[in-house]
């Protein structure tokens, strides 16, 4: 479904603000095949250069606010590509990445056959039992569900244009929420690093 899809589907009037996207640039565990989860890892050199170039690139688009998870990669890349702009940036920690507990920092996961976390990208819509310390997919869309109608709803509503700087599985909630696709879908969208997604 397109952006465009989605409004008429909603009935929203011209005047709703547009909604976008963007998940944080490269990092160096993202590099490693690591699971990042809720772990704080910075930007790499090749992802502070993806972000300076998306802020070039989507210069023109009117975003009047950011909303940002807290983690360093997400704010890093949000102040980057936001950069010269009179764009405020806020944060709330219902946009931080899935939580993948202990197995956080596992590199090559999909080549350990028995590694639970594999069920979220096999099959999303079975991953309702968290690993110790991590969260599953149901309360993953609970709490980005709620940042939806709570704090982005109501600017949308006022005509506000609003940016969401993310993280992969995060980000694919979002669009789960927005969209109203079913879980088994949850990865059927894609979302590449520091490339904007309009999604209303």
């Amino acid at each position: 479904m397109t952006a465009e899809e989605m409004r008429e589907k909603l009935g929203v009037s011209e005047d709703y603000g547009t909604l976008y996207i963007m998940r944080h640039g490269r990092t160096d565990w993202n590099d490693q095949k690591r699971l990042q989860g809720q772990t704080d890892i910075p930007l790499n050199d090749t992802g502070r250069e993806m972000a300076k170039e998306a802020g070039k690139r989507y210069a023109d688009v009117p975003f009047d606010v950011c909303w940002c998870s807290p983690l360093v990669r997400a704010k890093e890349t949000a102040e980057l590509l936001l950069s010269g702009r009179d764009v405020p940036i806020h944060f709330d920690d219902r946009l931080k990445e899935v939580a993948f507990g202990e197995y956080e920092g596992i590199a090559n996961s999909f080549q350990i056959p028995d590694c639970p976390v594999n069920e979220f990208f096999f099959h999303p819509e079975e991953y309702t039992t968290a690993v110790p310390g991590g969260e599953n997919v149901t309360e993953l869309l609970a709490r980005t569900g709620s940042f939806y109608r709570e704090v982005v709803v109501p600017l949308l509503e006022e005509g506000k244009n609003v940016l969401i700087v993310g993280h992969g599985a995060m980000n694919m909630s979002m669009i789960c929420n927005v969209w109203e696709l079913p879980t088994k879908d949850f990865w059927k969208t894609g979302i590449e690093n520091c490339r904007l997604i309009r999604l209303l």
